[in-house]
């Protein structure tokens, strides 16, 4: 949903603007295994040396198993927590859910987000990253321009599939 914010300038509406917004679609791929997990999967925003700078989604096994809290394998995202989660306290409201099944998700971040509202406009890089037990690992990423208009693609080839974003200012 796009958020709309009306200027008034002298009590005169001026002109409708509305927020800055990322569109991701996010494909988690069917794989022919004989023990299927569903992926954790973290997505956050990096600055062009890598450093996280927005964490935007973070999906876990909600809750605890015979083998542990779900939390207790989120490390197993490598590149997101040494970059930003380990200092996460999760769970965190409008970050952190639940893993997704496979198929195609659509996702739309905006400055509503609490981590993108205080994110300056320039160019950044969305970083995507699936781990999934009893299989691998997969980190993509993809340009974009925060409150600015770009698109850019990746595809995985095991654990994510064709993911797709585009940006409004």
């Amino acid at each position: 949903m796009r958020a709309q914010i009306t200027l008034v300038v002298g009590g005169l509406l001026v002109l409708p603007a509305h927020a800055a917004e990322i569109d991701l679609n996010l494909q988690i791929p069917q794989l022919k295994v004989a023990e299927y997990h569903r992926p954790y999967v973290a997505i956050w925003v990096e600055k062009g040396d890598q450093t996280a700078v927005a964490n935007l989604a973070v999906w876990y096994q909600q809750k605890a198993t015979n083998e542990g809290a779900g939390t207790k394998w989120l490390p197993d995202l490598r590149q997101w927590w040494r970059r930003s989660g380990r200092d996460l306290k999760v769970p965190v409201d409008g970050v952190t859910g639940a893993t997704r099944p496979v198929g195609k998700h659509s996702i739309k971040f905006d400055e509503s987000h609490p981590e993108l509202a205080k994110l300056p406009a320039g160019d950044y890089v969305l970083a995507i990253e699936a781990a999934r037990e009893v299989g691998g690992r997969e980190l993509l990423r993809i340009p974009f321009k925060w409150r600015g208009k770009s698109s850019g693609s990746a595809k995985g080839s095991s654990e994510l599939g064709e993911i797709t974003l585009s940006t409004t200012p």
